[in-house]
């Protein structure tokens, strides 16, 4: 229901899409409330996340920067406090010294495995309205929203669509 003094005068696509924006920061809220007694934010768990999906769980913070979508001034200091809590090591490529690289530690990976019962559990939750065919549906019509915002404001990399 609207606030008083408030007239909702939105078309139907900015109301589609601003469902969208507010399901994201639903999201992002409720689960930033699974990480938060492990030391986590939501995008150091993110960080956390595509370190283990890398090859040997090491990755560039440019390319992580890319995939999360997070700029590198801020993907520093995210790394810089996941290094402090042990979750990640930082070190420069022996390849170039300019780039950094981020690895994931071994407490990173148990806290990872700790986490996954209760952001599993949260995602059911969230998705339990929806069988794999709308789940499947969902995420093409998503992913074509993706592409055509991708399209509009072309980033250098287009990061990853899933």
């Amino acid at each position: 229901m609207a606030p008083p003094n408030y007239r909702n005068d939105l078309t139907l696509d900015e109301k589609v899409l601003m469902a969208i924006v507010r399901a994201a920061e639903n999201f992002k809220r409720t689960h930033s409330a699974v990480f938060k007694p492990f030391g986590l934010s939501f995008p150091q768990y993110n960080i956390l996340r595509v370190l283990e999906s890398s090859h040997k769980g090491q990755n560039k913070i440019s390319v992580v920067g890319k995939i999360m979508l997070v700029p590198n001034a801020n993907m520093t200091g995210l790394a810089k406090r996941l290094e402090q809590k042990g979750f990640i090591t930082r070190q420069p490529d022996p390849g170039d010294e300019r780039v950094t690289l981020l690895t994931i530690t071994e407490k990173g990976r148990v806290t990872l495995r700790q986490i996954k019962k209760e952001k599993d559990s949260a995602i059911s939750a969230i998705l339990k309205d929806f069988n794999s065919a709308d789940k499947t549906k969902l995420l093409e019509q998503i992913k074509k929203i993706i592409t055509a915002t991708s399209e509009m404001n072309p980033l250098p990399d287009k990061p990853q669509t899933t």
